[in-house]
């Protein structure tokens, strides 16, 4: 570890131990007796063994209560020597009773009592209204708060008398006492467990700072305080102590029990827990001020911080900041072997000045050698302790420690803390928050930071936690090396993670951000850059990004597109001020879908140059380039490589791009071309100007009309490359702008997209003539206003006329029987389709607030046209493989089975479509195909049912029949 960090970390030690909030206590901490040192928690846990162990019930004479004994049960008889206090819980009903076999009274939990009396575990054998008259008679009953503070007799009298001895041998009481098994008594050896210790502490019978009962030493061995068992190991001792137990007549029962107990991983011997010499610092003293600057921070999400955490630093008590080990930054402490003179150094420099030694290096092997003469006791000399700290004690100092504060860079810190911003897991709400909080508030008074998201835990698919030892997961470097940084990040920031919940990973989620988000957009990217080439070739001009020609535009999709992107910019700022990062993710893939799937495809023949000629294109293609770039931007802090892809390519379109010669694109003024990266700039502002709820509006209705439209045409079976005759509408209160746009700019589209000859948007006026307005009550809100009366006005209200249901929703609700009914969000509308005539197919929106109904009548005009779109993919699917360019022409000759003409009647009833798709040129019978022409492509296709044969051809001279094959080949 660094040094400058590890004397940052001495320096806030120091800065506790000037405002006495450092002392010395004890630890409860598992702790190998092979190897002499505790471990921890996790490392206790790395290694169970099934063991038999013997398990005892003993007896604790009451004091006043001539004969009457509490039992206790315990699987470690080795602890009963340092026996100081019994517990019970406070609210558990206890009795007392005569075991008749025994002639012996004893108080324990009424649930209990099968642990003196195994039969009644039985359910076969015991019957309670003959047998337990037999065994036992109830003489009183208790709750375990009357039994708090009675005194007993110990069994072993080593520690009575202990300078608090006085406080020893009582009843206490705390709700971690169960009656699942035991006897529902527990006996207390602080010593030796981490409730007993907090219970005694709790009640005033140990002392923070003071020394502890304990006769075992770090070998886990008795010391001479018990000097029947001296210098045998604890689970060695047992039998001894349980001989000793049985002399003194305390031993009630006897049994063994198998049971899963910890090893160490080291050593594979057996753990036991064992109060461990340990610094504290006193958060419970300053507890109130943590809770309150706790209240000045911002989490997202919220709730784990109101939730959580705050429990957490309710109950905090008070910090065991030592281990012993050998690695981490030395607890800076030096004293006397008595403690009675103690030093706590801050630094290098004081070190140096109390010791003599100046040392550069602060580790344990290097500080341990330093002895400090004693003021106290001329002629001795203080040592260091032996602990080292806590490593989340050095994690907590990071924000002092990482600038070397305060002996360096006082300024900055000062001007940085609290930090603005940090991000951690969720399992960090007990460690690295907490200890943030703690030090910061311990030192300033103050939060160690501003702002702080929450992550949730990445599981393995079967939501088990990763582990090595399992494989559960899949190679992270394969992942990235499969699907690219960039969609294993967005998969992640995408995913309940953000907001503190759990992830089970998926590796398909991985490549379907490649293949729903990634493609979708490089394939948009890759299309703009075709067309631009094209539209630079054919006009001869550059291509050059004007904002103007974007503002300027008065296509309907150019103003939403530009609008919603404009309103995603402006959503990003708002969401990421506010840390929501779970709210930006979804939004971006949203839009990516909407640039994609709506805004490209709805202008792919206008952005080709086929629809409105070059200018439309330009126009459309500035469009499509001002929302590409700003994307670009937007996206790159989430995908930061596919965007500097995209963005290297863009920028070169830029004027500015001439500027980042001669290492100009590292300087500023950053800007879009100029600059090298796209992650030199800033994220765009958006443009108030063009934000346009009407367009978005607009749009989003034709979106809904098109994919329910799609839905009806599914249920009947109908192919889109069929035209319907009507697509009918009906929208529930739709504002005047958005039938506006449908019936005016926004119905070509609708129509192209349907393939429909015709579009109506029923007024409201005559909706029901096509659909009727029911209406059912909202039970998760109208159950509990109801109550009985529910099923009632259900009837009622589902009966209602179109006419009424209207006429409820216009005056915002209705009376029953005395209650108001709110229209609003008690009642629950629909629109359903009630127009009569087979030849209507309709759905309606899950919310029922829009039909779209389809006219699906077939004729002869309808079953050409489709016919037609058919042999015009068959075409376009030809010229794909052939590998042609969208300006090469060719022409096009078909040959139908002999007797059959489906279509070439379908191309004479449609010319006009042909001449409009492939620039003049109308498919022909291959009869009509010179001998010369050269085919380039040819297949089958399948067309109105049959099987037709389709032909490519480069354009050839037109000639008489009958030339020489001379003149074919040369015209060829």
């Amino acid at each position: 570890m660094d040094p400058t960090f590890m004397e940052s970390v001495w320096w806030v030690f120091k800065e506790l131990f000037k405002k006495d909030l450092v002392y010395q206590g004890y630890k409860v901490m598992p702790f190998s007796t092979a190897c002499g040192t505790p471990l921890s928690n996790f490392e206790a846990g790395l290694n169970y063994k099934d063991v038999r162990d013997p398990a005892v019930v003993v007896s604790f004479p009451v004091v006043g209560m001539d004969g009457v004994k509490f039992v206790a049960w315990t699987t470690t008889p080795w602890t009963l020597p340092s026996n100081i206090a019994l517990c019970v819980h406070p609210t558990m009903e206890y009795i007392q009773i005569l075991d008749k076999k025994a002639n012996k009274r004893y108080i324990l939990a009424k649930n209990r009592l099968p642990q003196l009396f195994p039969i009644m575990n039985n359910k076969k054998k015991w019957k309670p209204a003959t047998m337990a008259d037999e065994l036992f008679t109830i003489e009183q009953t208790f709750v375990g708060s009357d039994l708090v503070g009675k005194r007993y007799t110990p069994i072993f009298d080593y520690f009575v008398n202990d300078e608090n001895a006085s406080e020893y041998f009582r009843i206490l009481s705390d709700t971690y006492v169960t009656d699942d098994a035991g006897t529902g008594i527990v006996h207390q050896a602080p010593a030796f467990g981490e409730d007993d210790y907090r219970v005694c502490l709790a009640h005033g019978v140990i002392q923070k700072g003071k020394d502890l009962p304990c006769p075992v030493d770090s070998n886990g061995n008795f010391t001479d305080i018990v000097p029947e068992v001296k210098g045998l190991h604890v689970k060695k001792a047992d039998e001894t102590l349980i001989g000793l137990i049985k002399e003194k007549g305390r031993m009630v029962q006897k049994d063994n029990l198998d049971h899963s107990y910890p090893f160490c991983w080291r050593s594979d011997t057996p753990l036991i827990y064992k109060a461990v010499p340990s610094w504290f610092v006193k958060v419970e003293e300053i507890r109130d001020k943590i809770v309150e600057n706790n209240k000045k921070t911002y989490w997202v999400p919220n709730q784990v911080k109101e939730g959580r955490f705050h429990s957490w630093l309710t109950d905090a008590r008070d910090w065991a900041v030592s281990r012993n080990r050998f690695w981490g930054t030395p607890i800076p402490i030096w004293c006397s072997e008595s403690m009675d003179e103690v030093v706590c150094i801050g630094s290098v420099d004081e070190l140096a000045e109390l010791s003599g030694v100046r040392v550069t290096d602060l580790h344990k092997d290097v500080v341990d050698e330093i002895t400090i003469p004693s003021k106290k006791n001329p002629g001795t000399v203080l040592r260091r302790v032996d602990e080292v700290f806590d490593c989340w004690f050095e994690s907590g100092s990071m924000p002092y420690a990482q600038k070397h504060y305060p002996f360096e860079n006082k300024e900055s810190f000062e001007d940085g803390f609290p930090a603005d911003f940090i991000a951690e897991g969720l399992d960090q709400t007990r460690g690295w928050f907490y200890t943030l909080m703690v030090l910061s508030t311990a030192l300033f008074d103050k939060p160690a930071f501003k702002n702080l998201i929450v992550n949730g835990l990445v599981l393995a698919g079967d939501g088990k936690k990763m582990s090595k030892r399992l494989k559960n997961y899949p190679d992270p470097n394969v992942v990235i090396s499969k699907y690219g940084a960039d969609a294993l990040r967005m998969y992640l920031i995408n995913s309940p993670v953000v907001r503190a919940e759990s992830l089970k990973f998926q590796e398909p989620g991985v490549l379907g951000v490649v293949k729903e988000v990634f493609l979708p957009l490089y394939n948009a990217f890759r299309f703009f850059s075709q067309n631009m080439e094209r539209l630079e070739s054919n006009t001869g001009s550059k291509f050059v990004p004007s904002k103007e020609k974007v503002a300027g535009t008065t296509n309907p999709t150019d103003v939403w597109i530009s609008a919603a992107t404009q309103g995603l910019i402006k959503f990003v700022h708002e969401e990421m001020t506010a840390y929501r990062l779970y709210t930006v993710m979804p939004a971006l893939v949203s839009f990516v879908t909407q640039l994609t799937n709506w805004y490209v495809r709805l202008n792919r023949d206008r952005l080709k140059g086929l629809e409105g000629g070059e200018s439309e294109s330009e126009t459309g293609l500035q469009v499509m380039y001002d929302v590409l770039l700003d994307v670009t931007i937007l996206m790159a802090p989430f995908t930061p490589f596919i965007t500097e892809y995209f963005y290297q390519h863009l920028r070169k379109l830029q004027p500015s791009y001439a500027d980042a010669a001669n290492g100009g694109g590292s300087s500023n003024p950053v800007m879009p071309g100029k600059s090298d990266s796209v992650h030199f700039l800033r994220l765009p502002a958006y443009d108030e100007s063009r934000l346009n709820a009407d367009a978005v509006e607009a749009m989003e209705a034709l979106q809904v009309i098109v994919e329910n439209g799609r839905n009806v045409r599914e249920k009947r079976n109908i192919s889109l490359r069929t035209p319907v005759k009507c697509v009918t509408v009906i929208l529930r209160n739709p504002s005047a702008n958005v039938v506006e746009a449908l019936n005016g700019p926004l119905k070509g589209y609708i129509l192209s997209e349907l393939n429909a000859w015709d579009l109506v948007i029923v007024p409201k006026e005559e909706e029901h003539e096509w659909v009727t307005l029911s209406l059912i009550p909202n039970f998760n809100i109208l159950g509990r206003k109801l109550g009985k009366k529910m099923k009632d006005f259900k009837s009622y209200v589902t009966a209602m006329s179109h006419a009424d249901a209207v006429a409820c929703l216009e005056n915002g609700g209705m009376d029953f029987e005395g209650l108001t009914i709110s229209a609003k969000d008690e009642l629950v509308s629909k629109l359903s389709f009630s127009k009569e005539g087979e030849q209507w197919e309709s759905t309606s929106t899950p919310e029922g607030d829009v039909v779209v109904a389809v006219d699906c009548t077939q004729d002869e005009a309808i079953l050409s046209a489709g016919r037609s779109r058919e042999l015009i993919n068959a075409i376009q699917q030809l010229r794909k493989a052939a590998g042609l360019d969208l300006g090469d022409a060719v022409e096009v000759f078909f040959e139908e089975t002999e007797g059959i003409t489906v279509v070439e009647s379908a191309v004479s009833m449609n010319t006009n479509v042909f001449e409009a798709k492939f620039q003049g040129a109308i498919p022909v019978p291959k009869k009509f195909a010179p001998s010369w022409g050269v085919v380039l492509r040819s297949d089958t296709a399948e067309i109105g049912g049959s099987k037709v044969e389709v032909s490519i051809c480069r354009p050839a001279v037109a000639g008489r029949s009958g030339l020489s094959d001379e003149v074919g080949y040369y015209l060829s």
